[in-house]
Order: C-alpha cells, then sequence, then structure tokens
C-alpha cells in the first residue's frame, strides 16, 4: 500500500511539473520540473518514505520496462538493416561530441574560478 502511495505522489508531482510547465509556456520540459518538485519533497518523510518504497519496486522490475523497446525493435528490423550503420555512426559521433563538450566546459571552469579569486585577492 505505501509503494502505491509513493507512485500516487509521483504522479501528482510529473503531473504539476505538466501543468506548470505548460500554463507558463516554460522552455522546460513537465516530467523535469516534476523531478525537480520530487527533489524537493523527498526532505519530508510523509513523501520520502513512499516513494521509496515506489522506487525499490521499480528498480527491481526494471528489466521488465525494456520489453516494449525490444519489441519495437523487432517490429522495425528492416529498417534497422537499412539505416543501421547511420544510426550507429549518428550515435557514436554525437557521444563524443557530447563528452568532449563537457570535457571542454569542465576544463575551462576551474581556470575562471581561479581568476576570480585572484582577482578579488
Amino acid at each position: 500500500m505505501n509503494g502505491l502511495r509513493g507512485l500516487a505522489w509521483l504522479l501528482v508531482f510529473q503531473s504539476a511539473g505538466e501543468l506548470i510547465s505548460r500554463a507558463l509556456a516554460l522552455p522546460l520540459p513537465g516530467p523535469v520540473l516534476g523531478l525537480v518538485f520530487v527533489l524537493v519533497a523527498l526532505r519530508w518523510p510523509v513523501v520520502r518514505e513512499p516513494v521509496s518504497e515506489c522506487a525499490h519496486f521499480l528498480l527491481t522490475h526494471l528489466s521488465l520496462l525494456f520489453v516494449p523497446v525490444g519489441v519495437g525493435v523487432m517490429t522495425h528490423l528492416a529498417l534497422l538493416t537499412q539505416y543501421g550503420l547511420r544510426i550507429l555512426v549518428v550515435i557514436a559521433l554525437s557521444t563524443w561530441i557530447g563528452l568532449a563538450v563537457t570535457a571542454l566546459v569542465l576544463y575551462g571552469l576551474p581556470g575562471r574560478a581561479r581568476g576570480r579569486k585572484e582577482e578579488a585577492r
């Protein structure tokens, strides 16, 4: 029963995020905003305990959540054989670009922080 309360909390926060995102025309997706709400609400035991139980249940059955993806891949196997190499190249390239941009940003940030400390002295 506590796990169902946790699922209800997650759905309430996701719905609230979706409503606020659409009502204010925010460039942020509703589920992301709902996740921020959950993060804030996890400070209270009335939310934390049921959500923890629900999360544990979902994680134990996580493999079942991949079944629809596998069925979708099998349904579109002809497309995968036709465009598979292109898809693989795009995924690999976008991953490397994302890693490179992240590394460059992280490399650039400490230097700026040191520069500000030196300017403040």
